[in-house]
């Protein structure tokens, strides 16, 4: 479940980037994406 909301964040994160929209919101999507990734990494 995790991972499917990371990818979702970081699937987002790149439309954002290549379309120019959302501004500072992809690098908060983005940001958010590696803090859920590591936080995973970390409770295994």
């Amino acid at each position: 479940m995790l991972y499917s909301i990371i990818a979702l964040l970081v699937a987002f994160w790149l439309v954002g980037l290549f379309m120019h929209i959302g501004g500072g919101l992809i690098h908060t999507l983005i940001g958010l994406a590696l803090v859920l990734f590591v936080y995973n990494l970390i409770r295994r």
